[in-house]
């Protein structure tokens, strides 16, 4: 098989991590995936935050948890059953107590298309490398909060795409979900 492609089969989105550091090296290599995305009209309008330190990671989630509970308390009644077995696994059900999360910031007219395949980048370079992956919505909750803004030297135009968590999975990758057959149009 093709391995780009085998690598796009096998990345999973990765919710229990191992406590185990990510070496900068690799974190290095993850970030480079994701500035090599395209961009319209190579603008490259993103930059990252890494959040890696323990001190760091518990205070987004500590500061992401009531968010995060106010949020899915709107959710569907569906939804928030599917959350109930995840949330279960971690005392951190926003970041999963990854040992990293990287935080995609972007500005300018294309960065809601090009954002998300930096994202993407990001996350089939992580399992290229043996490193699991999520990309968590919920994460960006904290973004109203001032202190956070100036902890990440936020602008008023920009915004966040993700953030990525990243980590070696507690245990192995898991296993592939069903995904429903593509709609295609041939003309």
């Amino acid at each position: 098989m093709n391995p780009v492609i085998d690598n796009i089969r096998s990345r999973r989105s990765v919710r229990s991590y191992a406590d185990k550091p990510l070496p900068r090296e690799v974190l290095a290599q993850v970030l480079e995936a994701g500035n090599l995305a395209p961009s319209g009209m190579n603008t490259q309008g993103w930059r990252f935050v890494v959040v890696e330190s323990a001190g760091a990671r518990k205070r987004l989630a500590d500061l992401a948890l009531p968010r995060y509970q106010k949020w899915l308390a709107q959710a569907s009644e569906s939804f928030r059953e599917r959350r109930k077995a995840v949330d279960a696994q971690s005392a951190d059900p926003v970041y999963y107590s990854a040992p990293a999360a990287i935080f995609v910031i972007g500005s300018g007219m294309t960065a809601p298309l090009d954002c998300p395949m930096v994202c993407q980048n990001m996350m089939l370079a992580a399992r290229s490398l043996g490193i699991g992956s999520c990309w968590v919505y919920m994460g960006q909750l904290i973004m109203d909060d001032p202190e956070i803004q100036k902890l990440f030297c936020m602008k008023e135009e920009e915004k966040v795409y993700g953030p990525i968590v990243l980590g070696y999975p507690n245990g192995d990758f898991p296993p592939a979900p069903a995904k429903k057959q593509a709609v295609v149009k041939w003309l």
